[in-house]
């Protein structure tokens, strides 16, 4: 992989990953554009405990444009982008409207190939190998920054779940504090540490997984389960079967494994529904452990935590959405029309489809 970081005409950093060492980036930012002004701030909800980004800039970013306008194609003659080459493997850049800047953190854009077309699910194992890399690169880059205390990478995909650019991207957000899921898991991480007398909670919800009937996928290197208490209609949390705190942590042999897994489950997403469905909504999101001090969770370092990626829709069946009404909304409980074990059948019977 070949690493090239450059800089937009409004100073924000682009970063070129290729999977060629030859590659030479040198194309320059022709548009003119003023210095990125924003307005990002953390707020503390003193009766919850969680934060609010307010953001009131993110107003005015771009809403659903034509192909031959997205921002996030390549350039291409006087058809300028946020990407000035004229093709990229993958390419990483600040956001322009980010939801936490300075301070408040930092939010990056991650282009995961040039075609427009395309999905995560068509890219090569060597094309989804190399964001992989790009993903491990930019969470140790970001971990190194003052303000940053936790770095979450993730993909949404689809105008249901609110995407409004149609080019394959995901985002990482680095945090200014622990996010509210997880200190949820350090906190049940805690707990059961000091009940059992030293357990990981995250190895004995694996070892459960592993014995009962929702796994859908297992490799040498990683295992891909329906969680026993899924919160949506097609849930799937994928765990390295060794357990590590961050990307940074995972050994050659679940690296080179990963492409394969992961593809493999976006592809049975995309076959859930039957043929002639449109592509499935999906969120995917990487669990990694906070950078930041863990003393308030008693007894817990960061290498008790488990890096894992949850990959869930919220379509629920062919036609339908799973909405968060009043139990989700109002009081944050769950009701999951699709039981488990069902959605795990299901995932393993478009297998071979």
């Amino acid at each position: 992989m070949k690493k090239t970081s450059t800089r937009l005409a409004d100073g924000r950093e682009l970063i070129y990953y290729d999977s060629r060492d030859d590659t030479v980036r040198d194309a320059v930012d022709r548009r003119p554009l003023d210095r990125t002004v924003t307005t990002s701030e953390v707020r503390r909800d003193p009766l919850l405990g969680d934060a609010v980004a307010i953001a009131s800039h993110r107003q005015g970013r771009i809403y659903h444009p034509p192909a031959d306008e997205c921002p996030l194609c390549p350039s291409e003659g006087d058809r300028l982008s946020e990407i000035p080459d004229s093709s990229y493997d993958v390419a990483v850049f600040e956001n322009r409207f980010p939801s936490l800047a300075g301070d408040s953190g930092r939010c990056e854009v991650v282009c995961f190939t040039s075609n427009h077309d395309a999905s995560f699910a068509d890219l090569t194992e060597e094309q989804a190998g190399l964001v992989l890399e790009a993903w491990t690169d930019r969470t140790a880059e970001l971990s190194h920054l003052p303000a940053v205390e936790q770095v979450f990478c993730f993909e949404n995909r689809g105008a249901e779940i609110g995407v409004t650019l149609g080019h394959p991207h995901g985002q990482i957000y680095a945090y200014p504090f622990t996010t509210p899921r997880t200190a949820l898991m350090l906190r049940s991480l805690a707990a059961h540490k000091e009940a059992t007398g030293g357990e990981n909670l995250f190895d004995a919800v694996l070892e459960r997984e592993l014995a009962d009937e929702r796994v859908v996928l297992e490799t040498e290197h990683w295992v891909a389960f329906v969680p026993f208490s899924a919160h949506w209609p097609y849930e799937v949390h994928l765990y390295p079967r060794r357990r590590v705190p961050d990307l940074l942590g995972l050994d050659e042999g679940a690296r080179t494994e990963f492409p394969k897994v992961y593809l493999e489950l976006l592809r049975r997403f995309d076959r859930i529904f039957g043929e002639g469905e449109p592509p499935t909504p999906y969120i995917s999101a990487w669990h990694q452990a906070p950078f930041g001090t863990l003393e308030e969770f008693d007894g817990v370092v960061r290498e008790d935590f488990a890096l894992h990626l949850e990959l869930f829709t919220i379509r629920r069946t062919s036609g339908k959405l799973k909405f968060l009404a009043g139990s989700e909304s109002g009081m944050n409980v769950f009701i999951n029309d699709v039981p488990p074990e069902t959605a795990a059948q299901r995932l393993r019977e478009v297998a071979s489809s």
